[in-house]
């Protein structure tokens, strides 16, 4: 089996503000939210955290490999680098004038929320595919693997969101995830197939690649393994900050600010769960993840724009 890249100490710069909070149908809600000092998000810390895990997000983890036997780590941030400017280009490219600008951060964060706290290994991501000689359609932002028992496994496909609005990103994620349901048969197939195709770029021996296939692709005959489909959902939305709370001590700012983001996200459980239960996602799986910002039009850019300098 392949492991994680990206380790448990990823979420140290962040509180645990709500923790595995039950939604219906026996999902689960995580919000992480950024360290306060001097009554503001560590955002330099952040791009600091992020630009050290970008390789593991924008390359395969053969090129990391063989990049990292031959020494080349100055060329491995490079190349990591120049792949998430070209993947932006393009996604400019294929989206309305500034529909998705920014957007590439909610990716890498629900990338490596994944992979740290679901424990649940990449397989591949959209960025790869994008910047590769491949099509690609416009479906999950990300594909990993959830084993859940040494029979039962999971196929975690990735929605993330930026929304100012929390009730507005909510809304569009789940229907980003149901219009990939509702073209199943084109394009979730078609996720799976590139899933297979880019294994071989994820392992390192032919045992590895051999168990990879056979949980990803297993025989009902045989009864060994059972692959089911999930969905990991990153949601960022905008917390406004007042000059009266700016004005407020630094331990009184932030005990502030933290319950503020707790009620305002606890006010939303409905929402999700009402999206839940619709009928077309009786069956699957939702790992939800939510990470609150301040300004939240300007840091989703600024922070890509400090990754690819």
């Amino acid at each position: 089996m392949i492991s994680t890249s990206i380790k448990s100490n990823f979420l140290d710069l962040f509180y645990s503000d709500i923790k595995d909070q039950p939604l219906d149908r026996n999902n689960k809600l995580n919000v992480f939210t950024l360290k306060i000092s001097n009554n503001s998000f560590a955002y330099n810390e952040l791009v600091e955290l992020l630009g050290n895990k970008l390789y593991h997000f924008a390359l395969s983890r053969t090129e990391v490999e063989s990049l990292r036997q031959k020494d080349q780590l100055n060329t491995l941030i490079q190349k990591s680098k120049s792949k998430l400017r070209e993947y932006i280009e393009k996604e400019k490219a294929s989206a309305k004038a500034g529909q998705n600008e920014g957007g590439e951060l909610g990716e890498l964060l629900l990338y490596c929320l994944l992979e740290c706290h679901l424990n649940a290994p990449k397989i591949l991501s959209k960025l790869e595919l994008k910047t590769s000689n491949q099509m690609y359609v416009n479906g999950a932002d990300g594909v990993h693997l959830l084993k859940i028992t040494d029979k039962d496994y999971q196929l975690v496909f990735g929605e993330s969101k930026l929304h100012a609005d929390l009730a507005q990103g909510i809304y569009d994620a789940f229907g980003s995830i149901n219009t990939l349901l509702d073209n199943r048969k084109n394009k979730l197939h078609f996720e799976i197939d590139l899933v297979n195709s880019q294994l071989v770029k994820e392992v390192f021996d032919d045992a590895a690649y051999s168990l990879l296939k056979k949980i990803l692709l297993p025989s009902a005959q045989d009864d060994e393994t059972n692959m089911d489909y999930s969905f990991g959902i990153f949601l960022g939305f905008n917390v406004e900050i007042t000059k009266e709370e700016f004005d407020k001590s630094n331990a009184e700012f932030r005990r502030h600010i933290r319950e503020r983001i707790q009620s305002e996200i606890q006010s939303k459980i409905g929402s999700i769960n009402y999206q839940i239960n619709k009928q077309c996602f009786t069956g699957y799986s939702f790992y939800v993840y939510v990470i609150p910002f301040s300004d939240l039009s300007e840091h989703r850019v600024a922070i890509i724009n400090q990754l690819i300098k």
